[in-house]
């Protein structure tokens, strides 16, 4: 979760920052993903509002954590692995989630349950038979540090 939670700091949006790790059987890092546009498009050319007319907001062009994670993935198959994920993904990113064999799906915060899109998601994980669990730890923070010091 760490690193999903790191990866996310990488978002240009300024309002959330998600981010997703995909480890395998082995908890070996093969995917990591954040929210943002896709390759090739400038972020500061699109729109990060959150509210307007639909081409306006970055609704319409951010690719979401979990879906660019499936995409970064070092080109191996995703069946019986496992993706974190800061937020409970959505719908959109459940359908590829579901497509790419992921079996479990671990997140932080599922602050949006109340919506239809995370309505929908759960109904697909679950009608799938994907494992689906709230993160447990102690851990409140972590410090970075970049101080040559510190190493």
């Amino acid at each position: 979760m760490g690193v999903a939670l790191l990866s996310g700091h990488r978002s240009k949006d300024p309002h959330t920052q998600v981010g997703a790790c995909i480890v395998n059987d082995k908890n070996k890092i093969v995917g990591a993903g954040y929210n943002g546009l896709p390759a090739g498009c400038d972020d500061d050319e699109f729109p990060w509002s959150k509210e307007g007319g639909f081409l306006e907001t970055k609704y319409a062009f951010v690719c979401h954590a979990e879906l660019n994670a499936i995409l970064n993935n070092i080109g191996m198959d995703l069946h019986g692995c496992k993706i974190y994920t800061a937020l409970f993904p959505c719908n959109e990113c459940a359908k590829a989630i579901v497509q790419s064999g992921i079996s479990e799906v671990v997140y932080l915060s599922n602050k949006y349950e109340h919506t239809d899109s995370a309505k929908a998601s759960r109904r697909m994980l679950e009608t799938a038979g994907i494992k689906c669990r709230e993160v447990e730890t102690q851990i409140e923070t972590i410090t970075l540090s970049y101080r040559k010091e510190d190493v």
